[in-house]
């Protein structure tokens, strides 16, 4: 008899951002190795009515949101009906009396780490709902079976900060998109810059969400810098969902009179992005924290210079073929621009070859399996 995994993708689909797109890489590879064991997938109402799957998947509409009194409550309950041999959940928000089998995977530390700044909610519910996130946590480390990260930062990290040993922590990297050609379905190249008001424009690009930790403001102020100061005309140009977050940030465009050099475009179809990759001068990555980085491996597979802060989790994923900056500095981050936009062709063109032969060991199949590793690894051992 086939043991049974339950995996919860409640967080499936890019508008989840990296979780959710770590659950699509996931199940969509995890579906082409094989039927080892019975898989049941927890998924919202969106993706269940969509998605298929092989004879030995099963799927179940859950619609509890993330992070609610629900999810703490009823999805316990649920789980248990399906009665599972060990559960996967993508993320630590796992109902805090849930005491089977399970992995859990955790991206990063960041949510841990900032204040009320990185939150949308007013302080009074902050106040409470915050020591709630350590509390369910701290359990969740303790008592998972094994911990998945995406990078050997964030696992020495966790195991930093809540003191538990490394063997119960396995570092397994994700994966890139696919190389892109010019010949595929992409739109052309013309029709998507003259949608962004973008030929004859030279632009760095930044793709993704705004939470504080990404450092906007930063790139902002430097763009600023390059075109007031060293007198280069380029602009910044941000793509992401429009949210609270990207509210605030057009606020401060406005206030640090930088609307000339910035544009907001709001959300981006795949189809498009990687010809707003391509046509950059760079792609300007001024995080303070991060789990990974899946957009600096999209900036070298669609042919653009990744400029990224020197922090530890970028320098292990990227390496030598990313031009680093200290992402407090304001000289640092702006010189780095500078050094970018005077690369020669010969230049730019060498160093994507040695990057686009660096980034190919990162496969979102190998994550599956090692992740299948995971799981059988777990299976066989005992109950803590």
């Amino acid at each position: 008899m086939r043991r049974r995994i339950l995996i919860d993708a409640r967080m499936y689909g890019l508008e989840n951002t990296g979780i959710g797109r770590y659950l699509t890489k996931l199940l969509d590879n995890l579906k082409t190795l094989g039927a080892e064991f019975e898989y049941i997938v927890f998924l919202k109402e969106k993706y269940y009515e969509i998605l298929t799957f092989p004879d030995n998947w099963k799927k179940v509409k859950v619609d509890i949101n993330h992070y609610s009194l629900g999810e703490q409550i009823i999805l316990p309950f649920l789980i248990n009906k399906y009665a599972p041999d060990m559960v996967h959940f993508p993320h630590i928000n796992i109902p805090f009396f849930y005491n089977g089998k399970y992995v859990v995977t955790m991206h990063d530390l960041t949510m841990h780490t900032q204040g009320l700044k990185a939150s949308r909610l007013p302080l009074p519910l902050y106040l409470i709902k915050r020591p709630a996130l350590l509390l369910i946590t701290k359990k969740a480390v303790k008592n998972a079976q094994m911990i998945i990260t995406p990078s050997l930062s964030v696992a020495t990290d966790i195991c930093n900060t809540y003191a538990i040993l490394g063997d119960k922590v396995v570092a397994i990297y994700e994966g890139g998109p696919k190389p892109y050609n010019s010949q595929s379905t992409y739109r052309g190249e013309l029709y998507v810059l003259s949608n962004f008001g973008l030929v004859n424009i030279d632009y760095f690009l930044y793709v993704g969400n705004a939470f504080p930790h990404k450092n906007l403001e930063m790139a902002i102020s430097a763009v600023v810098d390059l075109n007031q100061v060293k007198n280069v005309k380029v602009k910044l140009l941000i793509a992401g969902t429009k949210d609270y977050f990207v509210k605030r940030l057009e606020n401060y465009v406005e206030k640090a009179g930088a609307s000339e050099y910035v544009k907001i475009v709001g959300f981006v179809k795949d189809e498009d992005l990687p010809v707003l990759y391509k046509n950059a001068v760079g792609f300007v990555y001024p995080s303070l924290s991060e789990g990974f980085g899946l957009q600096g491996l999209e900036a070298i597979t669609f042919g653009t210079t990744l400029l990224c802060s020197n922090i530890p989790v970028f320098k292990e994923v990227y390496g030598t073929h990313a031009f680093y900056f200290d992402p407090r500095k304001l000289e640092s981050v702006s010189g780095t621009m500078f050094s970018v936009v005077n690369l020669n062709k010969s230049q730019k063109n060498e160093y994507l070859r040695k990057a686009l032969d660096f980034i190919k060991k990162y496969s979102w199949n190998e994550m599956a399996q090692q992740t299948l590793g995971v799981y059988r690894k777990v299976l066989e051992s005992k109950p803590q």
